[in-house]
């Protein structure tokens, strides 16, 4: 399974952010069964990227 080209660039975005605060991204992950990105961000950042692009921070 692909991700769809709203979520690279969600991640793109997510992921530069993130480094411009100096936090390392500890795991990229597409979750295949429900097609989201999941991304783990310093110690307690989580980060769902939908396949429509819309970002879910916890």
């Amino acid at each position: 399974m692909e991700p769809t080209s709203a979520q690279l660039k969600a991640l793109y975005q997510r992921c530069v952010r993130a480094s411009n605060l100096l936090q390392p991204i500890n795991l990229v992950r597409l979750d295949s069964r429900t097609n989201r990105i999941v991304m783990l961000v310093g110690e307690t950042i989580q980060i769902e990227i939908l396949p429509s692009g819309e970002v879910l921070i916890e």
